[in-house]
């Protein structure tokens, strides 16, 4: 008996719909809740306008030590005692940090979820911060990015970083500081940036299912003992790109591979190009399809696998391509790399490649919106950068209905191969006359 299985043939794409949204305006804080019936396992998020942004100079890295230490317990109860108050709701607690924002997420059933709001609210207005915790998880933080450190790349991003936005500038430094920016950080650091930062109401964001949930309850949970405006939004960095490419070298004695880091700066995430731009970056360097990958990895055998992308913030954006490849073929992977980049911005895309990354992109949104979590995620968005409440009630649209003259004008407007700055990780002694030879731009020996 012979069993034979026919591959089905793909079928027409279903229509998405976004989580319909409400809004409550309570305590000087905004709850934006997305309904999804049936979900009784909720997500909420406390969305504060603390980032890694406002950190001082010279002490990178302390909003992250803060969000760290928030499990350590509250004003009213100590560790243990805060553990077990959040395991008593089934909920968790994930407070994070990002260029933008402080996070507090957490997860609950819907019946407990204002109980679990009422203690992520404790964990970030009243937080214990005692002494002793505060250095422990610092130099927990130190010792964990000490040993990242010691790996290829975030030498390399760091490089590329400090020369896209400047070393002085707190944007030209890493998003959760270094090693030694992370040790210079104190007790009194801590204490004064949650000070400063962190008792403003801002925003509650919750998905899940709304029949049973009071959104005023929410707020007032989230909300309560804080005071002051809502911070005023900064511009936009601006986009200035060099006019001829720089060659920065980082040495890593006797690596057998280089760590390829190459960018140049790019718009903020609510620039009006985003789909095209994001569409160009996939055809170029965001799939296992893509030119990069299909060239690099596929034909030459230079690299197990490169991506290039667009990654964009409230005030900057970044384009950049990253890769670890061959101490031996260094040069000639910066040079293919170079010149496919040169060549999205030159000639575009094609619609048989488009057509791929519009399925892709499409497809890839429908499936991440299908948990609370993303879905908070998803409003955080809207939140930071300004977007309308039907961003992504039309964003799959978007996707599926750009043109190849929108995204090959995107990709010309918004890749610069002249202004590129290529950071090199690798074995300094082996491939720095080869980059000399090469003429890719100005050589420079990094100080990281």
């Amino acid at each position: 008996m012979t069993l034979i299985a026919t591959r089905p043939d793909s079928g027409s794409p279903r229509p998405y719909q976004f989580p319909t949204l409400q809004r409550v305006t309570v305590g000087g804080g905004t709850v934006i809740a997305a309904h999804l019936p049936g979900q009784l396992l909720a997500s909420a998020l406390l969305l504060l306008d603390a980032g890694a942004a406002r950190e001082p100079d010279g002490r990178e890295g302390t909003a992250t030590v803060l969000a760290k230490s928030l499990e350590e317990g509250t004003k009213s109860r100590d560790s243990t005692a805060y553990a077990l108050a959040l395991e008593g709701l089934g909920a968790a607690l994930a407070p994070s940090v990002d260029w933008d924002t402080f996070r507090v997420g957490l997860s609950a059933p819907v019946p407990q979820l204002a109980g679990a709001v009422r203690l992520a609210a404790e964990a970030a207005r009243t937080p214990r911060l005692d002494p002793a915790d505060v250095t422990r998880v610092r130099d927990d933080e130190v010792t964990a990015l000490r040993m990242d450190w010691a790996q290829p790349g975030p030498r390399a991003d760091a490089a590329l970083r400090a020369d896209l936005f400047g070393a002085a500038e707190r944007y030209g430094r890493p998003l959760h500081g270094d090693p030694t920016s992370v040790a210079a950080v104190s007790v009194d650091d801590v204490l004064a940036f949650h000070q400063r930062w962190m008792l403003r109401p801002g925003v509650l964001l919750v998905a899940g299912d709304l029949d049973s949930l009071d959104l005023k309850e929410l707020g007032e949970a989230a909300f309560a003992g804080t005071s002051g405006d809502p911070l005023a939004v900064e511009a936009p960095l601006g986009v200035p790109v060099r006019g001829e490419r720089r060659t920065i070298l980082v040495d890593r004695p006797g690596s057998v591979q280089s760590t390829l880091r190459i960018g140049h700066r790019a718009p903020e995430r609510a620039t009006p190009d985003y789909v095209a731009m994001t569409l160009a970056a996939t055809v170029l360097g965001g799939a296992f399809t893509s030119r990069l990958n299909h060239l690099i990895r596929e034909v030459k055998g230079y690299s197990y696998g490169i991506r290039g992308s667009y990654a964009m913030t409230r005030r900057f954006g970044r384009f950049e391509v990253a890769a670890g490849v061959q101490t031996a073929v260094t040069v000639p992977a910066i040079i293919d790399t170079l010149g496919e980049i040169a060549r999205t911005a030159l000639d575009g895309v094609t619609e048989e490649e488009l057509a791929v990354a519009r399925s892709w992109r499409a497809g890839q949104l429908s499936v991440e919106m299908q948990t609370p979590g993303s879905i908070v995620n998803a409003l955080s968005t809207l939140v930071v950068h300004g977007l309308p409440d039907d961003y992504y009630a039309t964003l799959r649209r978007d996707y599926l209905e750009a043109s190849v003259g929108q995204v090959s004008a995107a990709a010309q407007a918004h890749l610069h191969p002249r202004g590129l700055t290529l950071v090199i990780e690798g074995d300094a002694a082996v491939i720095r006359d080869e980059l000399a030879a090469a003429d890719l731009g100005e050589l420079v020996d990094s100080g990281i």
